[in-house]
């Protein structure tokens, strides 16, 4: 699933190039670019993005063919003990062919991975929000470029193309939908939700970072937005189905996605703290104090278990018993084979300073010996 989304990403990435202006029309060139625009967005520190575009046009002289040739030979040794002790190939016929290069070459292929086969078993991945989270540490209110150099141009086209991604994120999508006569207002609606739950989870971060108020309004609203990509699948459904959408059903999915969403936050708590992820806990704690934050959220979820199961009661009963049992399967599948059928709730501790909590992680990980890269241990 991690290098179709990659693929994806890339594609995504030279269509937007296409609108913006930056392509190159030769396919290899424009994925290059494509892949260097995804490296560039990517949080790196304080560094924003007229800061990257800088520190590129400064250095990239200096970067000959010799030294990428230099590069490629020593990263190479350790790009084939990966793939070896990761039990990772590529969709290749000619393996020995394919051994001889760096992981690093692989990325743009269909890969096979042990652990994606075993993760693939029981659920698959949530889709468009990977480059939101990517951008929580850009800012919002864009920088300016000005110059009539060449170097200049680039820099404010790779800076417009930026913009692009938090100003217009689902054009490809919605082009999509409507060259297959799939895209409906309904849809239009829940993809507008999901701009908006962006818009709110850069916000709320920010506000997490630099020690600010958070609003319960805000935060309950982003809960409820989060699952925005699940109700665009489901229209889908509907839509290829050619079949009316069932108001009843949506609300009791909204309900239920809510729930699973809830849980999700509390399962992934500690990495959302080390990467600024919006997270429901996260923002309780700097809301309500780390005393009251799981008094508070344990109300959330009981009223939302409360209309659960109203709704659960309203739903067809053959329909609802399919349903529950799905739940039941799917929470033996997580691991869960003992107390409730459909699992129980587990609150982590509250994280009160996250940056001693990140500090601790980082200078714990950093102080960690790697092991020897020729050992399978």
């Amino acid at each position: 699933m991690e290098q179709l989304r990659k693929l994806e990403q890339v594609q995504r990435t030279m269509t937007l190039m296409e609108s913006g202006g930056c392509n190159t029309n030769h396919q290899d060139s424009d994925r290059f670019l494509a892949n260097l625009i995804l490296l560039l967005i990517q949080p790196c520190g304080e560094l924003n993005m007229e800061t990257k575009c800088s520190l590129i046009s400064e250095h990239l002289p200096k970067i000959s063919v010799g030294f990428l040739e230099d590069v490629s030979r020593s990263l190479t040794e350790e790009g084939v003990q990966k793939n070896i002790v990761q039990n990772t190939f590529p969709l290749s016929h000619d393996t020995k062919t394919d051994i001889g290069h760096s992981e690093t070459d692989f990325e743009d292929m269909a890969m096979i991975r042990l652990d994606a086969m075993q993760r693939a078993n029981s659920t698959l991945e949530d889709f468009l929000d990977t480059w939101n989270e990517k951008m929580l540490h850009i800012p919002t209110n864009g920088n300016t470029v000005v110059g009539g150099s060449n170097v200049e141009k680039n820099r404010s086209g790779i800076i417009k193309l930026m913009e692009v991604f938090q100003t217009d994120p689902f054009r490809p999508l919605v082009l999509l939908f409507e060259h297959h006569g799939l895209l409906t207002e309904r849809i239009r609606e829940e993809l507008r939700c999901g701009e908006e739950y962006w818009d709110l989870e850069r916000k709320l971060c920010c506000l997490l970072l630099t020690k600010n108020k958070v609003s319960i309004e805000d935060v309950m609203r982003a809960i409820h937005l989060k699952s925005f990509d699940y109700r665009v699948l489901n229209l889908l459904l509907y839509q290829l189905r050619g079949a009316k959408v069932n108001d009843l059903h949506m609300e009791f999915l909204s309900i239920s996605e809510f729930l699973v969403e809830v849980s999700d936050d509390l399962f992934d708590y500690e990495d959302d703290v080390l990467e600024n992820n919006f997270n429901i806990l996260r923002m309780f704690v700097r809301i309500y104090g780390a005393s009251t934050a799981q008094t508070m959220l344990a109300k959330c979820i009981s009223e939302a278990e409360e209309k659960y199961d109203h709704l659960l009661k309203t739903l067809d009963p053959q329909l609802s018993s399919k349903y529950r049992r799905r739940c039941e399967e799917a929470t033996k599948e997580g691991g869960k084979i003992s107390g409730h059928a459909l699992g129980t709730w587990s609150m982590p501790p509250a994280i009160v300073d996250e940056d001693l909590y990140r500090s601790n992680v980082l200078s714990s990980r950093s102080t960690m010996v790697p092991p020897d890269r020729h050992s399978l241990e």
